[in-house]
């Protein structure tokens, strides 16, 4: 190839209610799906998998301004051979996500949008919905599944004018050992509040909970990076400037290869006296796995994130999580208290139970009885690739309302 070939990976950012894209001067904290896509694509620029250079663009429409119409121009004026590739696309970001792609089309450019909306309906939906239907007849090549190993495939195709209209790799989840680990430049990390780097050290989750669309599109079994690598994704950060880290595993206590993690990171920490911290999600559970809090704080670890979803058994019944023991949840607090660690947590309103009485009188339960630094509200919502909306889109939308 003779020319030089244009990728551009952007994370699209979503609509208000009065239609305006959502930004911040800098936005909370950073895609990891763009840091592993970014890890990916320099890792094929270094091997040269497309014979000639490779240019990168990285993008997180959240703290930056996105113009199709200049990456148009650039992509002509470099030649004309590239892929702007719209990656890890939630469902609130889908519409964002077609109103990028479009002028792009338009000006003939070759557009790949993948992520959780196109992943999940693919993996739990019978057919395919009308607006994925809409985005292949506009030309946009759709990728479900995850791009380790694969991602040679999609540039190849790109540099050749051969995109397929569908690349699905869902029933074929790769290991992650040994793969290119997720990274940004330094640059694109500031853009973020917390200056903060983010990397998956594993995916899957073993647990059922009916509205999570995470078991659906990576699955139930613990899929990991070794502590080597790791080990390597940190220092590389560190070298840069970058010393403060969000691990995105929905689960970390759930990640099989947490103690070699923990025990190589305590190591850097203890023995070589580097300095960084780590921000972890993790189950109500977590405490009852034998010296895992203990680790969490030699490794690193200044704040977790809990997903404590509800107090009300039945609630918790009623959507599959049954692994949440509110008998346990004071326990579990007060151990990550012991260690110093700030507990955040996430709490679900609008199960079948719910009333406006019964959410009043849970929280105030909440306030005098569990030992939390911070709590965040959330909507239930049947997000597409969940079981919630598969139930939901199979019953014709008929979804009552909670209260």
């Amino acid at each position: 190839m003779n020319r030089r070939f244009q990728l551009y990976l952007i994370k699209p950012s979503h609509y208000d209610d009065d239609g305006y894209v959502i930004q911040w001067y800098r936005s909370a904290i950073p895609s990891n799906t763009l840091a592993a896509l970014y890890g990916l694509a320099s890792d094929c620029r270094d091997r040269k998998v497309l014979g000639g250079e490779i240019d990168i663009f990285e993008a997180d429409e959240t703290n930056t301004l996105i113009r199709p119409d200049r990456i148009a121009r650039d992509i002509k004026a470099a030649g004309g051979v590239g892929l702007v590739a719209i990656v890890g696309v939630q469902s609130n970001q889908f519409p964002r996500a077609i109103d990028i792609a479009r002028p792009l089309r338009e000006a003939g450019i070759q557009v790949a949008i993948g992520g959780f909306h196109v992943s999940g309906c693919l993996a739990m939906l019978p057919e395919m919905p009308e607006d994925l239907k809409q985005a292949m007849a506009m030309g946009i090549s759709l990728y479900a599944g995850e791009a380790e190993g694969r991602f040679d495939e999609i540039l190849q195709d790109a540099a050749a004018g051969t995109l397929r209209p569908l690349y699905n790799y869902m029933d074929d989840l790769p290991g992650m050992e040994g793969q290119p680990p997720p990274f940004l430049p330094r640059e694109r990390i500031e853009r973020t509040g917390g200056r903060l780097g983010s990397f998956d050290a594993g995916r899957g989750c073993p647990f059922q909970c009916s509205f999570c669309t995470i078991i659906n599109v990576q699955g139930r079994k613990s899929r990991y990076r070794t502590a080597d690598d790791v080990e390597a994704l940190i220092r590389r950060n560190l070298a840069q400037g970058v010393d403060r880290f969000f691990i995105t595993d929905d689960n970390f206590a759930r990640n099989r290869n947490w103690e070699p993690i923990y025990d190589r990171l305590i190591a850097m920490r203890e023995v070589e006296g580097l300095n960084f911290g780590l921000l972890i999600q993790i189950d109500t559970l977590c405490h009852k796995i034998p010296g895992f809090i203990e680790k969490s704080a030699r490794a690193g670890v200044k704040r977790v994130f809990i997903g404590l979803e509800n107090i009300d058994p039945d609630n918790l019944i009623a959507v599959k999580k049954k692994q949440n023991r509110i008998g346990e949840y004071r326990n579990m607090l007060l151990a990550w208290k012991a260690v110093g660690c700030f507990t955040y947590a996430g709490y679900i309103l609008g199960f079948p139970n719910d009333t406006v009485e019964s959410i009043q009188r849970s929280i105030r339960i909440v306030q005098r009885e569990l030992p939390l630094d911070l709590l965040e509200f959330f909507f239930l919502t049947p997000l597409p690739g969940s079981e919630d909306h598969k139930k939901l889109h199979m019953a014709g939308g008929n979804y009552p309302p909670p209260f």
